[in-house]
């Protein structure tokens, strides 16, 4: 998954930026309190991504390029 597209769906789920490092941006989703760094790689594999996710509580499930909204406690999250 692309680094921009993995971006724009946190900060859509209401992620926001906290700051900025030479090697991860960290984010945190206001609602739990939860920080996760995020890599500056162009490119982020798929599996880091759910684990991304997983650590501020949002769930992205990816097959290919398809995905689908899902809301899960109170988030909206995407999901296949």
């Amino acid at each position: 998954m692309k680094r921009k597209e993995f971006i724009k769906k946190l900060l859509r789920e209401g992620c926001l930026l906290l700051r900025l490092g030479s090697r991860h941006d960290i984010y945190i989703n206001p609602q739990t309190g939860q920080k996760q760094p995020v890599p500056r790689h162009t490119e982020i594999d798929n599996d880091l991504a759910n684990h991304i996710l997983s650590g501020t509580h949002l769930t992205i499930k990816t097959y290919g390029n398809r995905f689908r909204k899902m809301r899960i406690g109170g988030c909206l999250c995407w999901n296949k």
